[in-house]
This record gives C-alpha cells, structure tokens and sequence, in this order.
C-alpha cells in the first residue's frame, strides 16, 4: 500500500543526523509522498531545496503564528516569489496561536490574514495550524472566503469539526488520535467524519503514535509510522485499512491539487 504523509517537519533539529536514512526507512514502510512543513520562509528555502532533490517531497510555504511578530519588511513579496515554485503545493503553516502567544494576538490576526489573501490570489489551499482561537480564525476564513485547506493536526471537538466540514476543508489527523490520555474529543468527532475528507499526517517528530509496538527508544515521530495512525483510524471507523490507505491518499492528492500527476 502506498501511504501519503502529509506533515513532516523535515528540518527540525532532530532529524539533522538521518534525513537519507528517514526516506529510506519511510519508504520501506509504504510511506511513498511526503509535505513537507514550512514553518517560515527561510525553512521553506530548505524545503524546497529538498523537494527539487526528492521529487516524492511537496512542500508548504508560509508563516507560522509564532513567527508571525519576526516577519521583516517585504515578507509578502518574498512568499510569493517563493510560491511560484513547482514544489509549493500550499500556503502555510498558517494560522493563530493564542495559547502560546510567542507572537502577539495583532501580529498573528494581521499575518494569517495577509497568507490567506495570498492563497486565494494563487489558487493554493491553506495548511491550518490553530490553538486556542477557533472562532477568531473561523470568522477570518469566512471573511476570506476560503474553501480549500486542511486543517493540520486537527485536535478539536465536533461542533469545530462540523465547522470546517461546512467550509469545505480537508481534516488532518495525527497520532493524536491514538494517544487514549487526550483524545476523547476527537473520537467522539470522528463519528461526524467522513472518510473522504481525512489526511494522514505523522507531524513528525512530534506526535509518536502510542499504539506503536515496540515503541522507538528515540520517542521521535517519522514517516515511516504514518500506518500506525492509519490501523487506529481504521480500527474506530470500523473500515478496512486498505479503504483508509486508498482514499487518504486520494484526498491528499485532490487537496494539492495533484489529481492528474502521476505518483
């Protein structure tokens, strides 16, 4: 089965030692596609770096909430040039971010708000990052009218599920939904999911799914464990694994916009 990883934080400081050896060990598992993360510009640079060298690899570009105060002057001009590129499939990491607040609320609202002008000037959806401050970015993604995205590393309930369904967006689970100490919510919301608006996504390094046996002595996350999250989701939806693999994979593609590009 071929598998699509839709979150890689691929240029986080713990892969610096194996990122050859990660694409190995993913795509002896079936973990053949990877997007990657971007997180800011400059890891954007490094991303598609990346991707031009890896033709399985995408990647996103954007702003970070918490980046979003340390943006310099021309940034805006600078992610478009950046978007241009063959391997940009969609804006972001993007979004708000009023639990940590490592950038003020301002800075934030006015940063997400000028990548998602952004990505309906390009065409390209947007890779949602969101905590704390559902109704804020909700109101801003009707604001913008944005129907085309995915909500990364979605961890909500189901009245925000419901909520991004009816804006049309794609719903990204990570090994989130296998860890039984905080997912209660998101397990009563998958009920309310369809199938085919799920991407898998590891998130990795973080999020090691807790269903992994044995478990990594690392406790870092990778592509290569994307199935363990895909068994969980099959397991509660009550599908065969094979269904998850093959419409995950077809909602990747249909998100990207990469339908009729041979993979």
């Amino acid at each position: 089965m071929a598998w699509f990883d839709l979150g890689v934080n691929l240029f986080s400081s713990q892969f610096d030692h194996d990122r050859a050896e990660l694409l190995k060990r993913a795509q002896a598992a079936g973990v053949e596609h990877w997007l990657l993360i971007a997180s800011d510009l400059r890891e954007a640079q490094q991303n598609i770096a990346w991707c031009q060298q890896h033709p399985v690899c995408f990647s996103t570009a954007g702003v970070h909430p918490h980046q979003a105060d340390q943006v310099s002057e021309g940034w805006q001009q600078q992610l478009r040039q950046l978007a241009k590129d063959h391997t940009i499939v969609a804006v972001g990491e993007c979004g708000l971010d009023f639990n940590r607040n490592f950038s003020s609320e301002a800075g934030q609202l006015k940063v997400f708000s000028e990548q998602l002008s952004l990505a309906k000037e390009l065409q390209l959806p947007v890779y949602l990052h969101e905590r704390d401050a559902f109704h804020q970015q909700y109101d801003l993604l009707q604001e913008h009218q944005i129907q085309h995205g995915i909500a990364h590393c979605f961890t909500g309930n189901t009245e925000q599920l419901k909520a991004y369904l009816d804006l049309g967006l794609y719903i990204g689970i990570t090994g989130w939904l296998c860890d039984e100490r905080r997912n209660q919510e998101l397990v009563a919301a998958l009920h309310f999911l369809p199938l085919d608006r799920i991407c898998l996504e590891t998130d990795a390094p973080y999020l090691l799914p807790r269903n992994l046996a044995p478990k990594p002595k690392s406790r870092r996350n990778e592509p290569a464990y994307l199935p363990a999250i895909a068994e969980q989701l099959a397991r509660l939806k009550g599908v065969p694994l094979q269904q998850v693999q093959e419409q995950c994979r077809l909602n990747s593609l249909q998100l990207l916009n990469r339908t009729g590009v041979s993979l």
